[in-house]
């Protein structure tokens, strides 16, 4: 089992940056891939990012492609994802996800979840 737990959540404003962090316990060792997905009220979950746990290899969505970067930190079983020229539609909810097999933008493909993190994004 892996536990998921993000942190780094907030208010900002529009031009603003955030770092999001995602902490990683357990069988971290098992981990092939984590992502970070966003959900805003009323739509779907949304890919936003995700990096290969063993290689800088990531996937960045083309909604936030040049202004969202995401990066690890093996030692310290975390994920980062940094987000910088926010804008009032990158407003939802963030949910870490990691999987031992796979690297995919599909959400329903990742085995374990984080609890999610509140990003509001005010003009």
């Amino acid at each position: 089992q892996v536990q998921l737990v993000e942190s780094g959540g907030g208010l900002v404003q529009v031009g603003g940056s955030l770092r999001l962090s995602c902490a990683a316990s357990g069988r971290t060792d098992s981990i092939y891939a984590m992502g970070w997905f966003r959900q805003a009220p009323g739509k779907e979950r949304e890919f936003v990012a995700a990096i290969r746990w063993s290689a800088f290899s990531p996937l960045i969505a083309d909604s936030v492609k040049g202004r969202f970067s995401i990066f690890r930190d093996v030692a310290k079983n975390t994920v980062y994802l940094q987000m910088n020229s926010l804008k009032p539609e990158d407003t939802a909810v963030y949910y870490c996800a990691a999987d031992r097999t796979t690297l995919t933008t599909m959400y329903d493909r990742y085995e374990y979840w984080g609890q999610g993190t509140q990003v509001t994004v005010s003009s």
